[in-house]
C-alpha cells in the first residue's frame, strides 16, 4: 500500500508545484498588460513603464512555457497578456500611412546635450551632414551655445530661440528660416525651460515648434512633479496652426500621459516612420540601463513623416532623433 501510494503524493506535489511555478511566470507579465493598457502606471511604477517593449518580447516565451507545463488556464492568460502587449509595442516597428501633404521638406533634429556636456563640434558636423533645417535642444548652457555658432552654427542655422542656462535648465530652438514670436516656458515644478518659436518656411503654413522638456521621474518622489510637467505640455491643435513637439519627453509611447498628449493631434514620428523602437536614453554614458525611448517628434497630424532615426552625440548619454518631414502647402 505505502510503495503505490508515495509515487501518487510525489507525482501530485510535483504537479502541485508546476502550477505554482507557471502562475509565478505568468501573473507578472499579465499584470503588466494590465496596467500599460489601462495606463495605470503611478508611483515607481512610472519608472518600470519604460521598459514596457522588453517585457512584451519576453511574454510570447512566458505563454509557450504554460503551453509545454500544459496549465490551460495559465496559458490562456499568459496567451492573451503576450498578446495584449505586442500588439500595444510591435506597430512602432512598421511604418504607417501618411497624410497626403504636398508641401516642402523639413529636417528636423532634437538632441538633449546632457548639461552642456556634448560634444559641440560633432553636433555641428551632424546638422551639417544632414542640411537640418530646425534643431531642437535640451540642457543648452551658456558656453556650449558659444561654441555651436564659434564652431558654424550659427551660419548653418542662424535664427534662434535660446534660453542658455547652466545644468538641465536651458532650452534651445534653431532654424534655417526665419523665426516669428519666438520665448520659452518654464515648467513649475522642475523650473526646467522649453524655447519656441514659430517657423516661416517658404511655401508652408506657419510652423510653430517647441524644445519640449518635462522633468524625470529620477526618483519616486519626483513622480508628481513629473505628472504636472507632462501635463503642461502644450496641445496639438488640428483646427488651428501647425504645431511640432521636439525633445526629451521623459517617457515612451507606454506612458498613459504622453498617449493622451499624442491624443490631441500628434503623431509620434518615429513610430509613424517604423523606427519607435529605436533607444534614445540609457547606456549611452555607460550606465547600465538597456536603451529607452523617451526622446520624441511629435508632429501635427496633417504633417506627412518620411523618415526617422536616431544618431550618437558624444558627450551625451541621448541619442539626438532626426526627422524628414513633409509640411502641407501653403
Amino acid at each position: 500500500m505505502i510503495t503505490v501510494d508515495a509515487p501518487r503524493r510525489g507525482g501530485a506535489r510535483g504537479a502541485r508545484w508546476a502550477t505554482a511555478a507557471c502562475w509565478l511566470s505568468v501573473a507578472p507579465v499579465a499584470a503588466w498588460a494590465v496596467l500599460r493598457l489601462a495606463g495605470l502606471e503611478r508611483g515607481p511604477l512610472v519608472l518600470t513603464t519604460a521598459f514596457t517593449p522588453y517585457v512584451a518580447a519576453v511574454a510570447p516565451a512566458v505563454a509557450v512555457l504554460a503551453l509545454a507545463l500544459r496549465r490551460r488556464a495559465c496559458a490562456v492568460v499568459a496567451a492573451l497578456a503576450a498578446l495584449a502587449l505586442v500588439g500595444a509595442v510591435a506597430p512602432r516597428a512598421f511604418a504607417d500611412d501618411q497624410p497626403a501633404a504636398d508641401g516642402p521638406v523639413l529636417r528636423l533634429f532634437t538632441a538633449n546635450l546632457r548639461l552642456g556636456s556634448a560634444d559641440a563640434a560633432a553636433l555641428v558636423a551632424l546638422v551639417r551632414a544632414h542640411r537640418v533645417d530646425v534643431l531642437t535642444v535640451q540642457e543648452l548652457t551658456p558656453q556650449l551655445a558659444a561654441d555651436l555658432d564659434r564652431l558654424g552654427l550659427a551660419t548653418l542655422l542662424p535664427y534662434r530661440s535660446l534660453t542658455p542656462e547652466a545644468g538641465a535648465f536651458g532650452s534651445g530652438l534653431y532654424a534655417r528660416h526665419p523665426l516669428r514670436d519666438p520665448g520659452h516656458r518654464r515648467h513649475r515644478r522642475y523650473f526646467l525651460t522649453q524655447a519656441y518659436a514659430t517657423v516661416t518656411v517658404p511655401g508652408a503654413p506657419p510652423l510653430r515648434v517647441e524644445s519640449a522638456h518635462p522633468g524625470a521621474p529620477y526618483e519616486f518622489d519626483a513622480v508628481p512633479e513629473w505628472w504636472t510637467d507632462q501635463r503642461a505640455q502644450p496641445p496639438a491643435t488640428p483646427n488651428a496652426g501647425l504645431s511640432v513637439l521636439a525633445g526629451d519627453f521623459n517617457a515612451t509611447l507606454d506612458h498613459a500621459a504622453l498617449r493622451e498628449l499624442i491624443g490631441t493631434g500628434y503623431t509620434d514620428a518615429a513610430d509613424a516612420a517604423g523606427a519607435g523602437l529605436a533607444g534614445t536614453w540609457g547606456p549611452y554614458d555607460g550606465d547600465p540601463i538597456p536603451p529607452v525611448t523617451i526622446d520624441h517628434v511629435l508632429v501635427d497630424r496633417r504633417i506627412a513623416v518620411r523618415a526617422a532615426g536616431t544618431w550618437p552625440v558624444p558627450g551625451s548619454d541621448h541619442r539626438a532623433l532626426l526627422t524628414e518631414l513633409r509640411l502641407p502647402a501653403a
